[in-house]
C-alpha cells in the first residue's frame, strides 16, 4: 500500500459518515443519539457527521429491534453503503432483541439479518456510552481499512451488450464504440429493392417530414 492510500485511510478516522436507522424501536434510543450530538457530549467533535444517505456512510447506526416486515428494507439499505462500510448496534433492542425478544413479528438483534461490527448495549444507552462506543470503533477502522484496500481484487473483463438497431446496416458492427449513424448509407439500405436481405428493415413512409420522400432521396443520390 502506497503512501497517499494510507494517508487517505488515516483521514477516514477523522471524518466518518454516519447514517442513523430505526427498524422499529420506541425512540427511546433515538432520542439519545440526539442528545450525543448536542453540545454537552458533541460527538462530531471526534469528525463523525450524519448523513441522509447510506450511499455516503461508512457507519450505519441502528436502533430497535428486526421486525419481519422491515428485515429487507434493512438489508437493501446496508447493501446501498460502499465498502468498507460498519455497523453499530445501539440499544438493547439492537443487539439481542431486547424486550422484544421472542415475539411473534420480530427476528431479534440487528446481527439476525447484517453483520455487526460493534454493540452498545442500554435501555436507552446513555450519550456517553453512544459517543465512547463510536470512538472505541474509530480505533479499529484505520486497521480494517488498511486491510481492505491491501487485499488484491479479482480483475473481470467486462463486455458491453448492446443492442443492434434496426436501423444499422449490415456492415456495422453494433459492439464498436463509436456508434455514429451515416445517413447514407442507413436511406441506401432502407430503399432496397425488393428481393435484398435488408428487405426486412422497417420502412420510411413516404411523406415522413423527418428523412424526407423517397424521390428527394433519388435525387440526392
Amino acid at each position: 500500500m502506497g503512501f497517499f492510500q494510507k494517508l487517505v485511510n488515516k483521514a477516514r478516522i477523522k471524518s466518518p459518515f454516519v447514517f442513523h436507522f430505526n427498524s422499529g424501536s420506541c425512540n427511546g434510543c433515538d432520542i439519545e443519539i440526539i442528545a450525543a450530538l448536542m453540545p454537552r457530549i458533541d460527538i462530531e467533535r471526534f469528525g463523525m457527521k450524519l448523513v441522509g444517505s447510506p450511499r455516503h456512510a461508512d457507519i450505519m447506526l441502528v436502533t430497535g429491534p428486526v421486525s419481519h416486515q422491515i428485515a429487507p428494507r434493512l438489508k437493501r439499505i446496508y447493501d446501498q453503503m460502499a465498502e468498507p462500510k460498519f455497523v453499530v448496534a445501539v440499544g438493547s433492542c439492537a443487539c439481542s432483541g431486547g424486550a422484544f425478544r421472542g415475539g411473534y413479528a420480530t427476528l431479534g438483534g440487528v446481527d439476525q439479518v447484517i453483520p455487526v461490527s460493534a454493540y452498545i448495549p442500554g435501555c436507552a444507552p446513555k450519550p456517553s456510552a453512544i459517543a465512547y462506543g463510536a470512538y472505541k470503533l474509530l480505533e479499529h477502522l484505520s486497521e480494517v481499512w488498511d486491510l481492505v484496500e491491501s487485499t488484491p481484487i479479482e480483475k473481470v473483463p467486462i463486455r458491453k451488450h448492446t443492442r443492434k438497431a434496426d436501423f444499422l446496416p449490415h456492415d456495422r458492427d453494433p459492439d464498436e464504440d463509436d456508434m455514429e449513424l451515416r445517413p447514407d448509407s442507413v436511406i441506401q439500405d432502407l430503399f432496397a429493392p425488393d428481393g435484398d436481405e435488408s428487405k426486412n428493415r422497417p420502412v420510411i413512409p413516404e411523406d415522413d417530414p423527418t428523412m424526407g420522400t423517397r424521390k428527394e432521396s433519388k435525387k440526392d443520390d
